[in-house]
């Protein structure tokens, strides 16, 4: 029964092992199921097998706490029974954990230690992989020689050993190495062995890697399309096995060929993306990189105020390192880099000045980028979504059974997502008093509950319980604005979740007086979170305010939340208050005095077959908008014909005759409104067919000529039922055709 036993263990490791490469998480609850049999039969050495693959598997999906308290219990365990490949096995994990969260000399000592233990063994797959993590910290530290040196001789013990995943990974940090030299044909010829190799040892993750070493040696060369190829490729293979560190990489190196190809949008967009992943994982390299490239590009494009803010986060990173180093390793990496703190702090000094200067001077200026940034965040965050939502609306009519219910969370979350995207670009209209609420009836129970299951995976992640306690009848309805009370509660929530690490947070709506119309109703959202002192109780309602610098993924975010909230809950005649003790919580609230309703369950009918034997035109630049955009008016019996930009569409309209066209505004080559122009002013087949802006742009609006321009303005993303309204009730089509 033992043996038996044992063999089961050690097939089980070796399947976990092996789904490493693809499916780590499978890897972890294999080695936990392998953990609980060797407890079982009070296996020591088989323990410390278990737990040190755990330390492993960990250490590679960047849950350093995990890994090392793993490799902790394995190495005294191993200790004890005097197991030297255990013992290297433990001190590889806990080095390499070093060493990826920038204590490399400490990660240097316990990889030494490791080699010496699996030498004395004569354990060479075990000397193979420690000189490659060796010859890492020696290149991170700016030392390229012995870098060199380690990888070599990794590489030599790895063909000794016939070991060709081992080859392929060395190959690859040597490539890398090759490149920062500057020995460009040396760097291609090891990064393509090592892609040979990935492919013959089916090494998905490994893969990753070396196709990204690729793709940077294309963009070293000026190569950007087959870079573009390669990272493109690399993130699909580090997304596919949830390769973190690989992905912020990916996406990193294409925000800087994208800065090189003068593309500041898709730049800016994916170097927030790898810095997102990066705060997530705590990878220091990757965020200083990052953090440089943001503060030169906004610099470059005028944009001071984010100029420094990367910079002050670019510097602030590298202290951080600065703190855990000895000098000769600062020294070192200040080397790689080719800076020092004296040029750092010399430099800050010098744009702290600058962007004040030009703060105060051109006031007006920053009014017109802040109008530009939300014509364009608008438009950028807006075209996906309407994708999201549109998807969402074909599927509608396949839903059935309990996925009712997932889709009514995700149709309740896209909408969630719209409203606050929304309001949070128009925020300058919010502040100005120009927002009106759109009433409609709600059942409120519903709405919060729908608000508690939008947060409760983020308050999970963090072991909170979110709870709705509720006085109001299950079955009252209100005459409300959903999406802004849904909001208010939603920032709220969100807030309490960022700022508590134990405990509970409740939502909570008490009916304390009722008449024959109205009822009286207190919100609240208590937490017990961290507080917040009295001296900041009068400005965090302010806009783009936080009460202290923060960084982190937990506590980030832009300062809105709180200050829409208080202009939310004013624009309803409320007052959001708020009461808190320092290390005890806080509880926000506020009182609304809501008008009863009677719901009305059934929904208005719509005629769907007034469009029928219609033709249209859709010009849309983002190719999956416009095939669904097709897909939609074909559910209704419209052909359409689709164009890329805005010269297309004017070709288009001069051959064929359109019963309308849907426009977008921002295309290449020519505009949505130049388009329409041309059409509608020249002797075109379409001149007095009616056209539709379908925009994400929330500034269309603000200008009188697009208004007189376009039959209608559509925003995106598009509501199908509003969107099929609007082109049915505005022009009855069926009688003016022909």
């Amino acid at each position: 029964m033992f043996l038996n036993n044992t063999e089961k263990i050690y097939q089980i490791l070796d399947e976990a092992y092996v789904s490493r490469t693809k499916d780590v998480l499978n890897s972890i609850e294999l080695t936990k199921e392998a953990l609980q049999l060797s407890e079982q039969i009070d296996n020591e050495e088989l323990i410390g097998k278990c737990l040190n693959r755990l330390g492993l598997y960990y250490m590679i999906i960047f849950e350093f706490e995990k890994s090392n308290e793993f490799s902790a219990r394995a190495l005294l365990i191993y200790k004890s029974i005097n197991v030297k490949n255990g013992i290297a096995d433990s001190r590889y994990n806990i080095g390499s954990v070093f060493y990826k969260t920038n204590d490399y000399y400490s990660g240097l000592i316990q990889l030494l230690e490791a080699l010496k233990y699996y030498r004395e063994v004569d354990n060479f797959p075990g000397v193979c992989k420690v000189e490659k993590a060796v010859g890492t910290i020696y290149e991170y530290i700016g030392d390229n020689d012995k870098a060199h040196k380690s990888y070599v001789s990794a590489i030599n013990t790895a063909i000794k050993l016939s070991n060709k995943n081992l080859e392929s990974n060395i190959l690859t940090s040597l490539s890398g190495l090759y490149l920062k030299k500057n020995k460009i044909t040396l760097a291609k010829e090891k990064i393509e062995r090592s892609i040979e190799l990935k492919k013959e040892t089916k090494d998905l993750r490994g893969l990753g890697f070396a196709i990204y070493g690729r793709g940077d040696i294309f963009l070293k060369t000026g190569s950007y399309k087959e870079a573009k190829q390669d990272f493109f490729k690399a993130l699909d293979i580090h997304m596919e096995v949830n390769e973190k560190f690989g992905s912020a990489l990916c996406l990193s190196k294409l925000g800087e060929m994208y800065n090189i190809l003068e593309d500041f949008e898709k730049a800016e967009y994916v170097l927030k993306a790898s810095v997102e992943i990066a705060v997530d994982i705590n990878a220091t390299i990757i965020k200083i990189n990052n953090y440089n490239l943001l503060s030169k590009m906004y610099k470059a494009h005028r944009n001071h105020v984010d100029a420094l803010r990367y910079l002050e986060l670019h510097v602030t990173e590298k202290e951080k390192i600065t703190k855990n180093q000895t000098v000769k390793v600062i020294e070192h990496y200040d080397l790689i880099n080719q800076m020092n703190n004296l040029e750092n702090e010399a430099r800050i000094n010098k744009e702290k000045q600058k962007a004040i200067d030009i703060i105060n001077k051109e006031e007006k200026e920053a009014v017109r980028l802040r109008q530009e940034f939300l014509s364009i965040m608008s438009h950028e965050i807006r075209t996906p979504l309407n994708a999201i939502t549109t998807i969402i609306s074909i599927l509608k009519d396949n839903i059935v059974n309990d996925d009712k219910e997932l889709f009514s969370s995700l149709q309740f979350a896209s909408k969630n997502l719209i409203n606050t995207v929304n309001d949070t670009l128009d925020f300058t209209k919010l502040d100005s008093n120009k927002s009106v609420l759109e009433v409609r009836n709600v059942n409120l129970k519903e709405l919060c509950l729908n608000v508690i299951t939008l947060h409760n995976n983020n308050a999970k992640l963090k072991d909170l319980n979110l709870v709705l306690d509720s006085s109001i009848p299950e079955k009252r309805y209100y005459s409300l604005d959903q999406a802004k009370i849904g909001q208010i509660l939603g920032n709220l929530i969100s807030n309490a979740i960022k700022f508590t690490h134990r405990g509970d947070i409740i939502l909570a709506t008490t009916l304390v007086d009722e008449d024959k119309v109205y009822d009286t109703i207190r919100f609240s959202v208590t937490d017990s979170g961290e507080g917040i002192s009295k001296e900041n109780l009068d400005v965090i309602f302010d806009s783009f305010s936080q009460i202290k610098p923060v960084t982190t993924r937990d506590q980030g975010g832009t300062g809105l939340g709180l200050a829409i909230v208080k202009k939310l809950v004013e624009l309803h005649q409320g007052q959001i208050l708020v009461k808190s003790d320092l290390d005890i919580g806080s509880e926000f609230y506020f009182t609304l005095k809501l008008k009863r309703v009677v719901n009305i369950v059934e929904e208005e009918q719509i005629d769907y077959s007034k469009l029928k034997g219609q033709k249209a035109l859709i010009a849309d630049d983002t190719l999956i908008n416009a095939l669904l955009m097709k897909k939609v008016l074909k559910k209704w019996d419209v052909t359409s014909d689709i164009v890329k930009d805005g010269k297309e569409a004017v070709e288009a309209s001069n051959i064929n005759k359109y019963d309308f066209i849907l426009m977008d505004i921002h295309m290449p080559v020519m505009n949505g409104v130049e388009a329409t122009k041309i059409i509608k002013a020249g002797s075109s087949k379409n001149s007095t067919s009616p056209i539709f802006a379908v925009t994400a742009d929330v500034q269309t609006n603000e200008h009188e000529e697009n208004r007189m321009l376009f039959d209608a303005i559509l925003w995106k993303p598009l509501e199908i039922k509003k969107l099929y309204i609007a082109l049915s009730k505005k022009y009855n089509f069926n009688e003016t055709k022909g």
